[in-house]
């Protein structure tokens, strides 16, 4: 991750304060974006109508993803040189925003795109460098490296993350939220280690994110979203933060070991697997569309959505403290591997047994709401 540390072309040392600074001007001219934006899509009829497995009951722009990436790529150019590996970043992403723009305005063939994930996640590993070759003491024989493997792993983990978060991307602020979490812990780490030309990289898509979810997520001033991620969004936010975390996740200035990573993206990560599990189980289609998704017990259960937004994200975020102390702390990699492990397939065997977590959650909801005033 060294080029991370090295490329900005700021023509001053960086420090905390300009960090923030940065990161907060950014955070509102990204919140000052999105009403235009949103205004013009409704204008142009872009939008995601309500139906189906949808919750929403109004047409709603999806192009918040778009909004993000434009406005982070125009910023990261502006401040970083163009490195091979930031040019195969900018390319991947472009290559996904497109994409993403096509398909929230009429589907793409779910082939299309899996090939398409592919091609961009084979861009910033080949090209890029985006390699996962040392996984680390998983197994506590000693650090295990892929060697040839690794960019044949390195691309499956990448598509694996965009299809993760893009399925999370089902109630107001949960994908977005959720990859915040996952920036957010990424940034702690690099300020951690007085690295804050890496926390810059972070925190510019961390705030134009941050702008664009004061109109996604709910809160005391919005009762529902007015604007969507749309594919656009959670695709590109899939290969991004694949690229941040293998990158800090390597090489001789590692910030964190492989399984610290995999602690603080669990959330998307299990959820996928599940779902994967629970659709080959039942004899379908990996990839089939279902209600069965995290999110949807929660729903099914009773829970608000902006409460099931919060308690998701919360738990997300706890998920990323034990990955983040197991990596400040050292605690055992075996440990945290077996652990992660067993959280993978308990949560596995929840979806395939949902119908026992949606009675869980429900009788969690009426004790809550008895206890209410």
């Amino acid at each position: 991750m060294d080029f991370l540390q090295t490329t900005s072309l700021l023509n001053m040392p960086l420090n905390a304060t300009m960090l923030w600074a940065m990161i907060i001007a950014v955070c509102i001219i990204s919140a000052a974006l999105i009403p235009p934006a949103r205004i013009l899509a409704l204008k142009l009829g872009y939008v995601d109508q309500p139906g189906g497995r949808k919750i929403h009951n109004a047409p709603t722009p999806p192009i918040g993803g778009f909004v993000i990436f434009t406005l982070f790529l125009l910023i990261h150019g502006l401040l970083f040189q163009f490195t091979p590996q930031i040019i195969s970043l900018y390319v991947a992403l472009i290559l996904l925003l497109i994409t993403g723009l096509i398909d929230d305005k009429k589907p793409v063939r779910a082939s299309v795109k899996f090939f398409i994930h592919f091609a961009a996640a084979a861009i910033i590993v080949l090209s890029g460098g985006a390699e996962l070759e040392n996984m680390g003491n998983l197994l506590g024989l000693g650090e295990w490296h892929l060697g040839w493997f690794a960019p044949i792993f390195s691309i499956a983990c990448i598509v694996y993350l965009i299809n993760a978060i893009n399925m999370m991307d089902g109630i107001d602020g949960l994908a977005g939220g959720k990859s915040l979490v996952i920036l957010g812990w990424l940034i702690a780490a690099a300020l951690l280690h007085q690295q804050f030309e890496t926390a810059l990289h972070i925190g510019l898509l961390g705030a134009t994110l941050s702008g664009f979810l004061f109109y996604n997520m709910r809160h005391p001033l919005r009762d529902k979203a007015c604007i969507f991620l749309g594919d656009t969004g959670s695709m590109a936010l899939g290969l991004i933060i694949g690229w941040f975390c293998i990158h800090m996740a390597q090489g001789e200035n590692a910030l964190f070991q492989p399984i610290s990573i995999a602690w603080i993206i669990a959330l998307p990560i299990i959820d996928a697997f599940g779902l994967f599990v629970m659709r080959i189980y039942e004899g379908r289609h990996p990839f089939s569309p279902d209600l069965r998704h995290f999110h949807h017990h929660f729903i099914n259960a009773g829970f608000p959505v902006g409460q099931s937004t919060f308690i998701i994200l919360s738990l997300s975020t706890a998920l990323g403290a034990i990955g983040f102390c197991a990596s400040i702390f050292h605690w055992p990699e075996p440990l945290m591997t077996a652990i992660w492990i067993g959280l993978w397939i308990g949560h596995a065997i929840l979806v395939i047994k949902s119908e026992c977590f949606v009675r869980l959650l429900t009788h969690i909801f009426h004790l809550g709401q008895r206890k209410q005033p």
